[in-house]
C-alpha cells in the first residue's frame, strides 16, 4: 500500500494516523457520553424501570458498535467519568494531542480523588499531559500519582488498609516446586530486590541458568544464610567458586524534598525503580538515613568529556531512567550520553541526560549515519 513512499512520508503518515485514531476516540467517546445524559435524564422519574441509564446506554452501544454489553459497559463508565470529572482532558483528548492509552491510565490513577478536588486536578493534568505521551507505562503512572498527590492529601500517605493487608506467602505448587509471593512494604521490596539482584550476578558467565532461574535459587540461599550463590558451570577453574561471605551492602535510594523530610512538606518522595514514595514514609526512613543533598549545577560548563561525579548524580537524579521515549531502563543501568557529542556539546547537565546501552548505541549510529 505504501511501497512508493519514502521513509520520511511514512512517518508522516503515521503521526497523522495516530493523531486521527484519537480524535475518532474522543469523538465516539463524547457521544457515548451525550448518550447517557439523555438517557439520564429520562430515567431520572422512573423508578420502578427494571434497568437503570448506564444499562440502557450500555445496551444501544453495544448495538451500534458490534460489541459485547461487558465492553459497551466499560465504556460507559470510561465516557461519562472522563467528561464529568476530566472536561479539560477531555477537551485535551479530541484534539488528538493524547491518545486513549493516555486516558485510560488518567481515568485509572484519578478514580479515588475527592470530586471536589477533581477541577484542580484535571486543569493540570490538562495542561501537561500531551508533553507525557512518550512516557512507559510505568513512567507515565509515576508522573500522574506526583500530581494527583499535590492536590489530594490522601496521596502524601499509604491508605492503612493497603498497608495493613500487606502479606508474604509461600504455598505448595507442582511437585518439588513452591509458589512464593505477596505485597511488601515498597522499601523492604527494593532492599530484597536488590539482594536477589547482588546474589544471582555472583556467578560466572558459564552458569547455564537464566537470570530468573538465578533470582529464584537465590532466595535458598537467603533462606538458608548462606553467603553467596554456587555457579553451576561444572569448571574446577570458576573464578566465582571459591565461596566468600557476602559483604554487599543494600542501599535504598530515595529522592525527596528537604521540607518533606523536616515535615513542613507532604510531597512525596521518589523510590528508584518503585515510583513515588508518601511523604509519612519518606519521614519513617530519614533518622535512619545518610542523607546527602543534591547539588544544582552552575551555568558553566565542565572541561572535560566525563562528567564529575557531582554531575553525574544530578543527571541520574533528574532522568531516573532511560531518557529514550518509552524506555523505563532503570538510571543505575544507563550510560550518561551527550545530546550534541563532545567536544562540539558542553559537558553541563543542558547537554547531558541517561541513555541505556541499547538507546546509548542506537543514537551513536543514527549520528553516525548523518555524518
Amino acid at each position: 500500500m505504501f511501497d512508493t513512499c519514502e521513509p520520511g512520508q511514512l512517518i508522516d503518515l503515521m503521526s497523522a494516523a495516530a493523531r486521527a485514531e484519537a480524535i475518532a476516540i474522543a469523538q465516539r467517546l463524547s457521544a457515548v457520553a451525550s448518550l447517557y445524559a439523555h438517557r439520564e435524564r429520562e430515567f431520572a422519574d422512573r423508578r420502578l424501570w427494571l434497568c437503570d441509564a448506564t444499562t440502557a446506554c450500555a445496551a444501544e452501544v453495544s448495538a451500534a458498535q458490534n460489541i459485547s454489553r461487558a465492553r459497551a459497559t466499560g465504556q460507559v463508565h470510561a465516557a461519562v467519568a472522563l467528561h464529568k470529572r476530566l472536561p479539560k482532558v477531555a477537551t485535551v483528548f479530541v484534539t488528538g494531542a493524547i491518545d486513549f492509552r493516555m486516558v485510560l491510565a488518567i481515568l485509572s490513577r484519578t478514580e479515588n480523588v475527592d470530586d471536589e478536588l477533581m477541577p484542580a486536578v484535571d486543569e493540570a493534568l490538562a495542561e501537561r499531559v500531551p508533553t507525557w505521551m512518550r512516557l512507559s507505562k510505568r513512567k507515565l503512572y509515576d508522573r500522574l500519582d506526583l500530581w494527583v498527590a499535590k492536590f489530594d492529601e490522601a496521596g502524601v500517605r499509604v491508605p492503612p488498609v493497603a498497608k495493613d493487608n500487606r502479606y508474604f506467602d509461600i504455598e505448595p505448587h507442582i511437585p518439588g516446586l513452591a509458589f512464593a509471593g505477596g505485597v511488601l512494604d515498597a522499601t523492604d521490596a527494593s532492599a530484597l530486590n536488590q539482594r536477589l539482584e547482588a546474589l544471582a550476578s555472583d556467578v560466572c558467565e558459564n552458569d547455564p541458568r537464566t537470570k530468573s532461574q538465578r533470582r529464584a535459587d537465590a532466595c535458598g540461599v537467603l533462606g538458608r544464610g548462606e553467603g553467596a550463590l554456587e555457579c553451576q558451570c561444572g569448571s574446577s577453574e570458576c573464578p566465582a567458586s571459591t565461596v566468600r561471605e557476602s559483604a554487599t551492602k543494600i542501599v535504598i535510594h530515595v529522592l525527596a524534598e528537604q521540607a518533606t523530610v523536616d515535615g513542613t512538606s507532604d510531597h512525596p518522595g521518589y523510590l528508584s525503580g518503585f515510583g513515588i514514595l508518601p511523604a509519612e514514609s519518606v519521614r519513617e526512613l530519614a533518622p535512619d538515613a545518610k542523607i546527602r543533598p543534591i547539588a544544582k549545577p552552575g551555568s558553566r560548563a565542565e572541561d572535560s568529556y566525563r562528567p564529575s561525579t557531582a554531575l553525574a548524580d544530578f543527571v541520574r537524579w533528574r532522568d531516573l531512567t532511560c531518557r529514550w521515549p518509552g524506555c523505563d531502563a532503570p538510571v543505575a543501568e544507563c550510560d550518561i550520553d551527550h545530546t550534541v557529542p563532545w567536544p562540539f556539546g558542553a559537558t553541563h547537565a543542558s547537554d547531558l541526560k541517561a541513555y541505556c546501552r541499547t538507546h546509548h548505541r542506537l543514537a551513536g549510529r543514527r549520528l553516525s549515519s548523518r555524518l
